[in-house]
């Protein structure tokens, strides 16, 4: 009687699983979403629509980019966190969102840490220091120097309180032990624009924002942010090299999905975004944005997450940055 009983339990353990063994295997059998947190035509939407193209050719269903922006990215990554875990909603992945907002912000309504899976993390992109050509410096140690003989004369600017130029200017403070003025901007292009017309010392930027000023010689690169020297400026030093062993810091974005979608899905996704960043298209978009692809597992992926976000809490406590 009770291997009757257990024999049929089997079976129909079987049945009720057999339809979602057969969901995953035919993923994806309509079209894909890929939510993008941050407005159209911005360095992060780019780049999803890019890969969304070479997903559409690689999973043979459109993968239809859906941008919804705001908060810093909070909106448009708790409807990734709360979507359908069915493989048919994933989404941007990023530094804000992912690594900043959970230390910075008093409350956000998704749990970075629970609510989403990652897949794959697509690429860093380290920030460049760069100073008015008017600063009598020419290399970090000399920079440095010159804080230390007058403190908080030296200015720098940012997109924003909390954002990646705000964060690495604070690190730059904690780790070379100088004080400095931070001058939030309401987005980078002004702060840019003051730092070319000397009314900033100095400015942590994105390569792809930063390098048509270099080029024309109206900033000075001194450092990169990266543990590798950049293939669009290769004289110019990281900061390990320049005297700060270890200063790592990046902005960067991978692909989620919401917690408790098949791995099976998953592990699919992974293996086609590999593949993708191995395209000539993608690696040039890649290089030309002055970004290091990366890739991987979706373990290492979630790693990396979660020191960047005990990293980025240490200077957000430090240095007792808010958003008031």
């Amino acid at each position: 009687m009770l291997r009757s009983i257990s024999f049929s339990l089997a079976i129909l353990s079987a049945a009720l699983s057999a339809p979602v063994l057969g969901q995953q295997t035919n993923w994806p059998s309509s079209p894909v979403t890929l939510i993008v947190p941050y407005a159209p035509g911005g360095y992060s939407d780019t780049r999803m629509r890019l890969l969304g193209r070479k997903l559409t050719e690689k999973l043979g269903q459109p993968v239809v980019i859906d941008n919804k922006a705001g908060a810093g990215g909070i909106i448009g990554t708790n409807l990734i966190a709360k979507a359908n875990p069915d493989g048919y909603t994933i989404g941007c992945g990023s530094f804000a969102p992912l690594a900043i907002n959970p230390t910075l912000m008093k409350s956000i309504p998704y749990d970075a840490a629970t609510d989403l899976a990652p897949v794959i993390l697509l690429e860093t992109s380290p920030l460049i220091l760069s100073v008015s050509a008017q600063l009598p410096v020419k290399n970090l140690a000399e920079l440095i120097a010159l804080a230390k003989k007058d403190p908080n004369k030296l200015t720098y600017g940012s997109s924003g309180q909390g954002g990646a130029h705000h964060l690495s200017g604070e690190m730059l403070k904690a780790e070379a032990k100088i004080e400095l003025t931070h001058v939030p901007y309401k987005g980078g292009a002004p702060a840019a624009t003051d730092l070319m017309a000397g009314h900033l010392a100095m400015m942590f930027e994105m390569g792809y924002a930063a390098l048509p000023s270099i080029k024309a010689e109206k900033i000075r690169p001194i450092a990169v942010t990266s543990l590798k020297r950049l293939a669009a400026l290769p004289n110019v030093p990281t900061m390990s090299e320049a005297g700060l062993p270890g200063f790592e810091s990046y902005n960067w974005q991978g692909i989620v999905v919401p917690a408790k979608t098949p791995n099976a899905i998953v592990l699919r996704l992974n293996k086609a975004i590999n593949e993708i960043l191995q395209d000539p298209d993608m690696a040039k978009a890649i290089a030309d944005g002055a970004s290091q692809p990366v890739g991987g597992t979706p373990e290492s992926f979630g790693k990396f997450i979660k020191s960047e976000r005990e990293k980025w809490a240490k200077v957000i406590k430090t240095a007792n940055v808010t958003t008031e």
